[in-house]
């Protein structure tokens, strides 16, 4: 919702002041110029994006329109994880078989339906717990593992975005292109008068202005939001990894998530009161 209402600020801000000052708004409306600039650009996305990356670029620009992770997201996190942790304690490694096996069948897991969306997130807790499991890994060898795994995934969710901030530094280079479109097409009308020409100039510096305020208005903006949640999911990953390493190395539940809570960042982290008190109705 904030990236809409941002974009509507950027369009009045920039729409409204020139029609203060006394510009006419129809004078920006050229289609033409705009097939122009943004036909290069969505061409240049496709040379240079594979196709999977493409459909995950596509994919985390519709998310971008929903709420991204919330305290209570990280707090779920770490109560299901509290609640696997206590049926190994209860039942042992072997009990926890079924819930790692199918999550998405697990009466614990199923009930967090959050966690169960972000499907890297699951296949990184199921493989993890595999390896707990199997007891053949030691804890520095399972950390390395995960940290290189963590750093795959980084790069992978990034790439999109990378890919949407070099277009964006190209736009203003295509406008110049269709502004030079422009001005060719002004040389010919030298003999139809000033009129015709300042119409024709006008047009051309319009495709100019479409491609600088794609670049620093737009396209720019979205790509710094999609690195943004790419990091709250990243946070998110690192959550799990901290709870997951606790319990490799046998530490109570209760504080093996707390390993978790600490990895935070502030502004989304539930307080040691918050997960205690989630922790108990849980249990309950």
């Amino acid at each position: 919702m904030l990236i809409i209402i941002g974009f509507i600020i950027v369009t009045g801000s920039v729409a409204g002041g020139f029609i203060l000052e006394g510009g006419n708004i129809m004078a920006l409306y050229q289609p033409v110029e705009l097939l122009i600039i943004g036909g290069a650009a969505v061409g240049s996305l496709i040379v240079m994006t594979p196709i999977p990356v493409l459909k995950e670029l596509i994919g985390q620009l519709m998310g971008l329109l929903g709420a991204g992770y919330a305290k209570k997201d990280y707090s779920d996190l770490m109560v299901m994880l509290y609640s696997i942790f206590n049926i190994a304690r209860r039942e042992g490694l072997v009990g926890l078989e079924s819930h790692i096996e199918k999550p998405h069948e697990s009466d614990v897991i199923s009930a967090y339906p959050g966690f169960l969306k972000n499907h890297h997130a699951v296949d990184f807790m199921s493989d993890t717990m595999r390896l707990i499991i199997t007891g053949s890994v030691q804890p520095h060898e399972l950390e390395a593992l995960l940290d290189i795994d963590l750093d795959t995934h980084h790069e992978e969710i990034n790439e999109g975005a990378e890919k949407l901030g070099t277009i964006a530094d190209a736009f203003p280079g295509l406008g110049i292109v269709a502004a030079v479109l422009g001005v060719v097409l002004t040389m010919a009308k030298l003999n139809e008068g000033s009129e015709a020409i300042g119409h024709s100039v006008g047009a051309a510096l319009v495709g100019t202005f479409i491609g600088i305020i794609l670049c620093y208005g737009f396209v720019g903006p979205l790509a710094t939001a999609l690195k943004g949640r790419n990091m709250a999911n990243g946070s998110y990953m690192v959550c799990l990894k901290q709870c997951l390493m606790a319990f490799c190395k046998g530490v109570p539940p209760s504080i093996a998530v707390e390993y978790g809570r600490r990895s935070l960042p502030g502004e989304v982290r539930p307080s040691f009161i918050e997960v205690e008190d989630a922790c108990k109705e849980a249990r309950k």
